[in-house]
């Protein structure tokens, strides 16, 4: 029932509730005219602490509510633990009930007033009108956090794109760029004419096709370069001699952050574009992506790539945090930016095992593992050291003999990565410690010890070593690895139990009543947003996917194959998805802040520091973390 004792009055001042709106999301994003029709229509009521505001019993909700001062606790019953829960607690400037109105139904969670609270409210044909006539009232109804998220992307690219004096767009579509008709010529062509054809035309590259347009092998400049200092063939030999076959393809629907990455990987300047059919329909060249950026993602990896010194690695490394900057001013979002990092982080550490395997090859082929964070490719700035070996065993050799070999070559790549900025691991979990060079029998032996004797520490280990991949040499052999781990995993109930257990108890930075949570380590002392804001979703999320057979590290991309195996609800799935992007971007944010003032690295920051706006989106990021593991406790009675 509706609390009886109200006091109920029409207020008076309609700027003055104005002005209250504006300083809270959706109304700051509100035109004046809108505001002033909510202002003169609302009704301000008051309620007593433990007052019942709206419940299922009041039957259809007629009336939508701006906390003014006060809080609001949502309840819902727990049937299977017979007990009454808080499913959430809103505060000043905040809204409810959003589903339940638009839906036009009963309120299915019970709304109490903690402590004395005033509500302004307004009825449903007030609140359709606002929402039809107003656009961004519209946008947060529909789309709720997800819309306050879009509002702090765009402050932070508008602040990032300061310095950058570019409007390009990451999420542009390459048809975008794809425009012009491409150069082709048929695989039999003399690489004569294919240079000519190439310079009348005045590109740097050329496409070589079969008779159905389908791209079977690019030839650039480069490509002529190379060919004469090495002397490779003659100019009258046949360019398919010469090319580069099977040339990376995208789509003309996938988008520019998409090209840009290829690119970085494998260090080429031009892609094929091409329709549904595989028919070439354009080029697009890492100058049509980033001509007008200061820092160059493709150039930058490119760069790290083939740097010939230590010395040019480390100095490097210092570019890297402006291209965060570039990369947040052309539209990357905090998933984009950390994959950037992810991979240049990978070319750096490749670059490092190549120029040491010229000075002091081991002899012994080797995979380079890596863990954790750069495992589920979401390193930021502030990353350490996680890594491993993997080896086949020689024949007539012992696993011991190769360890002679490589932990020699493996202290010097450590401390190497440290000189570039990649922390020395505290924990010791670096591919010279002997326990992490292994043979893949061994590591074999060790997932199986590790699964079936689900101690304390081997779930410690279990948020390092469940995300492993493989960053230099041989992939096979890890594949095969991970597949028998997988396999194990998901046969075996204890260990996910265990997981999950584990999982529950990283407590997102939120307290029952909704006030953050803080930490204090040493002088620091605030919210730890990778401790209690990303892993409570990275720990909860990783033990659904290893139950259900997702291959993919990555925390976002395991939520998108959760809601395609039907594990996930999509709804849900794209605000958790959303929460983890927030609390990222803040991090991202407060890392180059850190930079800019010449400061030490760290996860910890002052929700005081914050915006309102960044505050609330916080709170409701770190609400949807508990939401997450409310799941994991009823999947496996926690």
């Amino acid at each position: 029932m509706t609390a009886a004792n109200q006091d109920t009055t029409r207020p008076q001042n309609t700027r003055s509730i104005m002005s209250f709106l504006q300083a809270h999301a959706p109304f700051s994003n509100m035109g004046d005219d809108h505001l002033a029709h909510f202002a003169e229509h609302a009704t301000l009521r008051f309620y007593a602490d433990g007052d019942v505001v709206l419940s299922a019993e009041d039957g259809i909700v007629h009336r939508f509510y701006v906390v003014k001062q006060g809080r609001i606790r949502g309840e819902r019953h727990n049937e299977k633990a017979e007990k009454t829960e808080t499913t959430f607690e809103i505060s000043q400037g905040e809204c409810f009930p959003l589903a339940a109105i638009i839906g036009e139904r009963p309120t299915r969670t019970l709304h109490r007033a903690a402590g004395d609270t005033f509500c302004l409210s307004i009825e449903q044909n007030t609140f359709v009108t606002l929402i039809s006539e107003s656009e961004s009232f519209r946008d947060f109804c529909l789309r709720g956090v997800s819309s306050l998220l879009d509002q702090v992307n765009q402050r932070i690219q508008t602040g990032a794109m300061a310095s950058m004096g570019s409007s390009i767009s990451l999420s542009t579509p390459l048809e975008r760029y794809a425009l012009r008709n491409p150069i082709v010529c048929s695989p039999d062509l003399p690489i004569r004419k294919a240079v000519a054809r190439m310079h009348e035309n005045n590109v740097g590259s050329i496409v070589i096709t079969d008779d159905s347009r389908h791209p079977t092998g690019i030839f650039t400049l480069r490509d002529l370069r190379t060919m004469i200092a090495e002397e490779t063939c003659t100019l009258d030999s046949p360019v398919r001699q010469i090319m580069t076959k099977d040339p990376c393809c995208l789509t003309a629907q996938a988008d520019a952050f998409d090209a840009a990455m290829l690119m970085a990987e494998h260090h080429f300047a031009h892609l094929c574009v091409v329709d549904e059919d595989n028919r070439l329909i354009g080029m697009v060249s890492e100058r049509d992506l980033f001509s007008l950026q200061r820092v160059d993602l493709v150039n930058l990896a490119r760069t790290i790539g083939t740097a010939t010194h230590l010395r040019t690695l480390v100095s490097l490394r210092t570019d890297v945090s402006r291209l965060v900057d570039a990369m947040m001013a052309h539209g990357a979002d905090s998933g984009q930016v950390v994959k950037i990092i992810t991979t240049l982080n990978d070319v750096t550490v490749r670059r490092v095992l190549e120029l040491n395997i010229k000075k002091n090859d081991p002899g012994i082929p080797f995979t380079w593992l890596t863990f954790g964070s750069e495992g589920r490719q979401e390193q930021t700035l502030l990353t350490d050291q996680d890594n491993g070996i993997l080896f086949q065993t020689p024949e007539g050799m012992t696993e011991d003999q190769v360890r002679e070999k490589l932990l020699p070559f493996a202290r010097v790549v450590n401390d190497e990565l440290a000189e570039c900025g990649f922390t020395l691991c505290k924990g010791n979990i670096m591919a010279s410690n002997p326990k992490l060079c292994l043979s893949d029998q061994e590591w074999d032996d060790w997932f199986i010890r590790f699964i079936d004797a689900s101690t304390p520490q081997n779930l410690v280990y279990s948020s390092i070593f469940l995300d492993m991949r493989a960053v230099f040499g041989p992939k096979e052999h890890l594949d095969e690895l991970l597949d028998r781990v997988s396999t194990r995993v998901r046969k075996n109930a204890l260990f996910q139990k265990m997981l999950a257990g584990n999982a529950f108890q990283r407590k997102p930075a939120l307290t029952m009543f909704r006030n953050f949570r803080f930490v204090s380590e040493g002088k620091k002392h605030g919210l730890d947003l990778k401790r209690q804001g990303l892993a409570p979703f990275v720990e909860a999320v990783r033990v659904f996917a290893l139950a259900n057979g997702v291959k993919s590290a990555n925390t976002l991309e395991r939520m998108n194959e959760l809601v395609q195996k039907n594990v996930f609800d999509a709804k849900d799935a794209a605000a958790w998805k959303d929460a983890y992007s927030l609390i990222q971007a803040i991090r991202m944010r407060s890392h180059q802040e850190m930079l800019e003032r010449g400061e030490e690295l760290t996860n910890y920051i002052n929700p005081d520091d914050l915006n309102q706006l960044d505050r609330r989106i916080l709170r409701e990021s770190f609400r949807q973390a508990q939401r997450l593991q409310q799941k994991l406790e009823v999947t496996y009675q926690l």
